[in-house]
């Protein structure tokens, strides 16, 4: 279980430092889900070791969330580019009245 704790934590610090780092608004949405997907190694991986369902289902509600928030990211992300003519996060400031 601690390996795969520490791939999780570790793909989870890249996903955060993506987020922090880049400009780019559709590269930050991927560091997002990488980050999702960290929680849910975790996740998956207590649950296996304490042999418990809940963090399973607990799994599916995260994949659901991040679906939902892929979603709206992309329609984010299209109007940004529709408004701006680019994606970087730069230009956001610019969309204050």
């Amino acid at each position: 279980m601690n390996n795969y704790l520490i791939v999780a934590s570790i793909i989870f610090c890249i996903g955060a430092l993506g987020v922090i780092v880049r400009k780019n608004l559709i590269v930050v949405f991927m560091s997002l889900e990488l980050m999702f997907n960290a929680a849910n190694l975790g996740f998956v991986a207590v649950s296996n070791r304490l042999n418990l369902i809940s963090g399973d289902i607990f799994v599916i509600f995260v994949i659901v969330v991040a679906a939902a928030e892929a979603a709206i990211a992309l329609g984010i992300a299209i109007a940004f580019y529709r408004e701006k003519g680019t994606v970087d996060i730069d230009k956001a400031n610019e969309l204050k009245n």
